[in-house]
């Protein structure tokens, strides 16, 4: 025959330990939600901040900052683009792009031109420098994984997993809405 069960409530100092065990685990839990170390978000800006740091030294060289390169790497890859898409592409609304074409085109890299087929849409096109400058850029990758200290396994899955994490966050944030 085995023993019957213990008591549950203050009568069992154990279970009333174990309680009190996981209300404080919960309690240091949601305390510890709210420090800056363990925020997501904070390790995500930081490591940007990290990696805008060491842009702006390899980029030195070629004379465009890091937002300039971006705008770069889409019309190298893309061709020719409206304002609008280019911004899609690079999540950027006008305001901030605006200047940004503009401090590209003053540079000589890029030209604004009505489009052919639709006047009100101005495309963005690379001029001859823009497009010679691309030689140029092929060492950035390179020097940038060589700083990550990572391979290029890891940086495709932590690629991988940052546009899975973006995906999800534009779902949540349009739900939200």
């Amino acid at each position: 025959m085995t023993a019957p069960p213990p008591p549950v409530g203050p009568e069992n100092p154990v279970e009333t330990a174990t309680e009190d065990a996981t209300e404080n685990a919960t309690e240091n839990a949601t305390e510890n939600w709210l420090r800056l170390d363990t925020q997501i978000c904070f390790s995500l800006h930081a490591a940007s901040r990290a990696f805008n740091g060491v842009y702006r030294v390899i980029l030195k060289d070629l004379g465009v900052t890091y937002p300039q390169y971006l705008v770069l790497l889409v019309l190298w890859e893309e061709g020719p683009l409206p304002v609008k898409k280019l911004g899609e592409h690079l999540r950027l609304d006008s305001g901030t792009l605006s200047p940004l074409l503009k401090r590209l085109e003053t540079a000589g890299l890029v030209r604004r031109e009505r489009s052919a087929r639709d006047e009100r849409s101005v495309e963005i096109r690379l001029t001859e420098k823009g497009t010679s400058l691309r030689a140029r850029a092929q060492e950035v990758p390179r020097r940038i994984l060589t700083a990550t200290g990572f391979d290029p396994t890891e940086i495709g899955a932590l690629r991988e997993r940052l546009d899975e994490l973006t995906a999800a966050l534009d779902m949540a944030a349009t739900e939200e809405t």
